[in-house]
């Protein structure tokens, strides 16, 4: 995707070093990088292991695997059995996967109202957000809302995670690509309520930079809205394995930077995407 904006460019660019850097790897490895194969001439010891007198033979891997780095590539599948198949399998993985106000970042407080679900966000052509009820194709979506208390001079951060199951795996992918052609349609969107984002452009990740979905996107902008003491940056993250997605939006405010707020959706989209593997394996 081409990023008309500088100020977006940097933004964009800055996010995808950040989400991906604070997303550690795949849940199947505890955030660690997998272990390197060892090629036919090594040599190696007694013990199995690379022969540290070999001068080709690589670090011992328990010893040079440093905690949080990033698979080489995503290759989770989810357990069939696993699956959601009906609305009300659905609704527990949502609601387990869906984070708390005790497993995102510390300090975070449930916002009013704190949660919602069963309804499916539709984006009219005049770029005004309404709710529906759930599409055939989607077996349950909730939404979990958690906010950075004012604190220390700084404004209340909002935040959100949604956790969505869809039918199909072709369903939670359209979502993505759906999402993706929302900002260019409607880059001035009204959310309700008195709240609005503008300038918005979404950037899809390459697949090969993704280490820890299937698919993820990026979207930043600006927002304003009762008690935000003016424009604020906002940032929005979407990912998903297999058959479900996830969300990550984060509002920002006063005396916040756009770092900070980058890291806070990267933790909360690590810890979304983390918690769906496990419901999935």
């Amino acid at each position: 995707m081409k990023l008309a904006l500088g100020g977006t460019r940097v933004v964009a660019v800055a996010a995808a070093g950040v989400l991906l850097a604070g997303c550690g790897g795949s849940a199947k490895d505890g955030g660690q990088g997998p272990e390197p194969s060892r090629s036919a001439g090594q040599q190696t010891g007694a013990s199995g292991k690379p022969d540290p007198k070999d001068p080709k033979a690589p670090e011992d891997p328990e010893e040079s695997r440093q905690p949080g780095a990033l698979p080489s590539a995503y290759d989770f599948t989810p357990n069939p059995a696993r699956v959601p198949n009906n609305a009300a399998q659905a609704r527990e993985l949502t609601r387990n996967a869906a984070l708390g106000e005790m497993d995102w970042a510390a300090g975070m407080v449930r916002h009013s109202p704190y949660e919602s679900g069963g309804t499916w966000p539709v984006l009219a052509d005049s770029c005004v957000w309404s709710r529906t009820p759930l599409p055939s194709g989607v077996l349950d979506s909730f939404t979990r809302r958690l906010d950075v208390p004012a604190q220390g001079g700084k404004g209340r951060v909002q935040g959100a995670v949604t956790v969505t199951v869809h039918r199909t795996e072709a369903g939670a992918d359209q979502e993505i690509k759906d999402t993706v052609q929302e900002s260019f349609r409607c880059p001035r969107q009204e959310l309700g309520g008195g709240q609005r984002l503008s300038g918005l452009m979404s950037l899809q990740f390459d697949q090969k930079d993704v280490r820890n979905a299937d698919a993820s996107l990026f979207e930043a902008g600006k927002y304003t809205g009762p008690g935000s003491g003016g424009t604020q940056d906002y940032v929005w993250t979407k990912s998903r394995i297999g058959p479900v997605t996830t969300a990550v939006s984060v509002k920002g405010a006063k005396g916040y930077t756009n770092t900070e707020l980058l890291r806070i959706a990267a933790e909360g989209g690590a810890k979304v995407l983390y918690r769906v593997e496990l419901e999935l394996k």
